[in-house]
């Protein structure tokens, strides 16, 4: 249904949440509670699978778990419980990048965003329910990537239906407030469940990660009287104009961009999956206080998203005012030399652990380098598409971005069934170098992109 002159007259007369509609305040929440649960639930199921469900004696009692195991062996030959834990996360993990594209063709031709929203939170909340469960695992893994990809890109996209197309700056500002709710619940959720894992169980952890996801959808259905309808549907509008040949190109570099990404993804994303493994096996975790539970560490990568954005944008604001500022390939290009040092820095702790067990500061510094690489690489990522993109497909290229974080992941399950056969100091030094392939391929090609794209 495309929004009404009165609604939109309505929402931007609205400025009831820090001079915002207070829409924005229900959708920041409810994505605050909704990641607080998804990010908790994904900081513990790898360990889950790993040290519990995927062992003999429980394996067993997974519904469907025989004939999964038997499709992904048919392909990748046999696998240990290490290495079924590692593909299974990386497939969930990715799947969760490219639903949404679905999720986003069922709001705009059919559903609205509202409705898609509502039914993305409740399979959800249905998810994290189910997995509390040893028997449901499978299912609550395929309700959680559903209902994932209604929910993930239209709650988004809904903030930008607050406000006219003409207010930029309100809208840039509504959507840093969203990204900071964002990165709370990301921080806040590892640490509260994996606190319950480990004092209670891991279905305690599970558990509390459904609850806030019932909150999250309390909180939105709550809202809906702040929200607008969802905008005119892409059949309602004018067709675009054909993409011209300077359109296809730039289309393109914008690939060839993309594709160099995946290399530093894959060695970010394998922090919170191979990562939290070596972690529980090879870092010294007890303290006066007790032990550190080991999904917290999943809590440092969203903290370090949180606290070093300002010094980076006054830092490429500083670099902009004297002429210098790096453009955004070279910006990837930094993001993948920072994400294989930290690799790297992985990799001698675990020549350092082949003489004991590592200090719990080691994993803290890698987290941190790695939240702090993905800073540096993915937001210039998506501003470069959604700067350079041709106007006619600029959402859909910009959607299509996730597509390569979905392929990062996949790939980093692959990578990380062969942690056992490589040991740990081969294996993290292999990911360094993936990592450190996206920074060579730009220090090769990155001027060479930039001057291309800069003609577009």
């Amino acid at each position: 249904m495309a929004t009404t002159a009165a609604d939109g007259l309505a929402v931007a007369q609205d400025r009831g949440f820090l001079g915002h509609p207070k829409g924005l305040a229900y959708l920041a929440f409810t994505e605050a509670w909704e990641r607080f649960s998804f990010y908790g639930m994904s900081a513990l199921v790898v360990l889950y699978m790993v040290q519990q469900l995927l062992l003999p004696g429980s394996i067993e009692n997974v519904a469907g778990m025989a004939a999964y195991r038997s499709a992904l062996e048919s392909v990748f030959g046999p696998l240990s419980p290490q290495a079924l834990a590692s593909q299974t996360f990386g497939f969930y993990s990715g799947l969760v990048y490219f639903t949404p594209l679905l999720g986003g063709l069922i709001a705009d031709r059919l559903l609205g965003a509202k409705r898609t929203v509502l039914i993305g939170a409740l399979l959800m909340s249905a998810g994290h329910f189910a997995m509390a469960f040893d028997q449901s695992f499978l299912a609550a893994l395929l309700l959680l990537i559903l209902g994932s990809g209604c929910l993930k890109g239209n709650i988004a996209a809904q903030v930008g239906h607050l406000y006219p197309l003409e207010e930029v700056g309100r809208r840039t500002s509504a959507f840093t407030i969203f990204s900071m709710a964002i990165n709370v619940g990301a921080m806040l959720g590892p640490l509260v469940c994996g606190l319950l894992a480990q004092l209670y169980g891991w279905h305690a952890g599970f558990g509390a990660a459904g609850v806030m996801m019932l909150v999250a959808t309390v909180v939105y259905t709550a809202g809906q009287r702040h929200l607008p309808e969802q905008r005119a549907r892409a059949r309602d509008r004018a067709p675009s104009p054909p993409l011209t040949a300077a359109d296809r190109r730039t289309i393109g570099l914008l690939l060839l961009v993309l594709l160099i990404t995946i290399f530093q993804s894959v060695a970010y994303y394998q922090c919170f999956n191979v990562g939290l493994v070596w972690i529980a096996e090879h870092v010294d975790l007890a303290t006066p206080l007790g032990t550190i539970p080991v999904p917290w560490f999943n809590s440092v990568d969203a903290f370090f998203s949180i606290i070093m954005v300002p010094p980076l944008v006054w830092l490429w604001a500083r670099q902009a005012r004297l002429g210098r500022e790096a453009s955004d390939v070279t910006k990837i290009g930094i993001g993948a030399a920072i994400a294989a040092a930290s690799a790297g820095l992985m990799a001698v702790g675990a020549a350092l652990a082949d003489d004991g067990k590592v200090s719990a500061l080691l994993p803290f510094l890698v987290f941190a380098g790695m939240g702090t690489a993905f800073l540096w690489y993915w937001p210039p990522a998506l501003a470069l598409v959604s700067r350079a993109a041709p106007a006619s497909i600029n959402a859909t290229m910009v959607s299509g971005a996730y597509v390569s974080l979905f392929l990062s992941n996949s790939i980093m399950g692959w990578v990380g069934s062969h942690y056992e056969a490589l040991g740990p100091m081969a294996f993290w030094t292999l990911n360094a170098g993936i990592a450190a392939t996206g920074a060579v391929l730009v220090l090769l090609f990155g001027p060479r992109l930039t001057r291309a794209l800069s003609t577009c």
